[in-house]
């Protein structure tokens, strides 16, 4: 298995080298990983307190960020090594202030893993969520590194519960204690045998929290909103944004409407805009006039859709046509109501705020219709489900202080 294991990497590895020469992302990922090592050499000295966090990409970094600065506020004497898998990640964090020295992490091979471990010495290691890399764990264990993983979430029909995934289990021996999101995770590792487990909740509940207390104000976005009802439609992809523009296109009631892509390059907003048939502005480019009259406000650019959702009335959360939905706590914690699509299950809080009350799943249009038809007319309902959210998000904080209390440093 260990063969196989190192012949998928080295697979992976040559495939982005040969999308590198027309994918930027792919490019990225392996420019980026130029010379890695030896910046290593020259960024760390070898008598630092190394505490190693790595996230496979800017999502999880998210997630895992109120673990990174608790810990730094404790122990101000570390230093924070934060390693990314992903561009998606490492070019928008490679500043981040939280961390000391911000890399990407080398590919998962043996000489990689052992070389990485010469130079960095960590006295800690922390994954977030699922990063399960065969060399790092075994060279962490070998080395009796503390290692931890926060945030993460088991499911049964993943390898480390099946009768083959003997070679996946022994991956998950190799950490001192995992925090997990949900009782079915301790239930499924203990099932295996692993007692190291704690269940603490999800870190995204911190992060999202203090994203809201620290929200920027949007003049614009105020302007905008003039205290009408507005819907947010965030981190959208085709068919979120086909289902909502036909909503839009249709409805006779007076909603305003905010339609934040999850990809925002020319053509894709240029696509969306094009379907509009009532008056829209994009966000970059609209006068105050402008968007003051306008019923459509499209977003054109990055880092403002976590500020968005306080001027909005209901939310609409994009990808549950797709691999799965995106972030949903954050219209959560503004105690908006949240529709997505069908593709949530992975998701314990998508799960939970159906279950309460708070969100809402749809499979087509008609049923897209008769949800939002329903929140614009029942102001109760509406303010109920939204309530519902507000509530889940400040119940479930916390674990990130629940993590650092149980780690030996």
């Amino acid at each position: 298995m260990v063969l196989f294991y190192n012949l998928s990497i080295r697979l992976y590895v040559l495939l982005i080298r040969i999308a590198a020469f027309f994918n930027p992302k792919a490019k990225q990922w392996v420019v980026g990983r130029k010379g890695v090592f030896k910046k290593l050499q020259e960024a760390i000295r070898g008598e630092e307190d190394i505490i190693w966090f790595h996230s496979a990409s800017l999502g999880e970094f998210e997630q895992g960020r109120p673990v990174i600065e608790n810990f730094k506020e404790k122990y101000p004497n570390s230093k924070i090594l934060l390693t990314f898998f992903s561009p998606s990640g490492y070019e928008v964090r490679k500043n981040y202030e939280g961390a000391d020295y911000v890399f990407y992490l080398p590919p998962d091979f043996a000489g990689n893993a052992k070389r990485f471990m010469d130079i960095v010495n960590p006295r800690m290691a922390f994954f977030i969520k699922y990063e399960f890399w065969h060399h790092y764990l075994k060279e962490l264990k070998k080395r009796n590194v503390p290692t931890y993983i926060f945030s993460t979430i088991f499911r049964p029909d993943q390898l480390f519960f099946k009768v083959y995934g003997a070679f996946h289990r022994r991956m998950l021996s190799a950490f001192t204690h995992l925090f997990v999101q949900n009782q079915e995770s301790v239930d499924l590792l203990n099932s295996i045998g692993l007692s190291n487990v704690t269940l603490t909740g999800d870190t995204r509940f911190d992060r999202v929290y203090t994203i809201a207390t620290g929200s920027k104000t949007l003049p614009k976005v105020e302007g905008f909103a003039q205290g009408k009802e507005v819907l947010i439609a965030g981190s959208t992809w085709p068919k979120d944004e086909e289902n909502i523009i036909k909503y839009l296109n249709e409805t006779k009631n007076s909603y305003k409407y905010i339609i934040a892509a999850h990809e925002v390059d020319e053509d894709h907003i240029n696509n969306i805009t094009s379907k509009i048939q009532k008056t829209w502005v994009r966000y970059t480019k609209a006068t105050k006039e402008e968007i003051d009259a306008a019923e459509v406000l499209v977003i054109d650019c990055i880092g403002v859709l976590s500020s968005l959702y306080r001027y909005g009335t209901v939310s609409y959360i994009g990808g549950g046509f797709g691999r799965g939905i995106h972030n949903t706590l954050e219209a959560a914690t503004f105690g908006l109501p949240v529709i997505f699509g069908p593709n949530y299950h992975k998701f314990q809080e998508a799960k939970d705020l159906i279950e309460i009350g708070a969100s809402k799943s749809y499979e087509n249009y008609s049923e897209l219709k008769n949800l939002l038809d329903n929140f614009y007319e029942n102001s109760e309902k509406r303010n109920y489900s939204g309530l519902q959210s507000k509530n889940y998000v400040d119940r479930m904080r916390g674990a990130s202080d629940k993590i650092l209390s149980e780690i030996q440093v």
